[in-house]
């Protein structure tokens, strides 16, 4: 796990590309959780403010890698490509963290290790396939 975050780590440091990729993913992160916590001090249920807030955390992220991470024109074909890889990652980061619950009552242990793998996978799969 240290050797994949050091690794992590160094690619971000020589590659500007993969910087503004890490940057975009913490900004869709933020206004995930800002407009989740927003709805949720305005009294909108759990479910509506958690979805609300996923939503727009993943159209600023789609929106940022298209204009800034890779330099392309937004379109339906680019993010349909793009919704793949967000349930391809979403499916490999629930079996991680419900293996890592079974085999040692540990979800978040499944949680941290899928969030360096699943980066790496979403800016190759971004810069190689949605967005190329």
């Amino acid at each position: 796990m240290r050797h994949m975050l050091s690794s992590l780590i160094a690619l971000a440091v020589r590659s500007r590309q993969f910087l503004l990729f890490l940057v975009g993913g913490v900004l869709a992160a933020s206004i995930d959780i800002g407009v989740l916590q927003l709805l949720l001090y305005n009294n909108v249920h759990l479910t509506a403010a958690t979805t609300i807030g996923f939503l727009s955390g993943l159209f600023v992220n789609y929106t940022w890698h298209s204009r800034v991470t890779f330099d392309t024109a937004a379109s339906p074909t680019r993010f349909g490509r793009y919704l793949c890889v967000v349930v391809i990652n979403y499916a490999f980061t629930l079996g991680l963290v419900t293996l890592a619950q079974a085999l040692a009552d540990m979800p978040l242990a499944g949680k941290l290790l899928a969030l360096p793998i699943t980066a790496i996978n979403s800016y190759l799969l971004g810069k190689y396939w949605i967005f190329k």
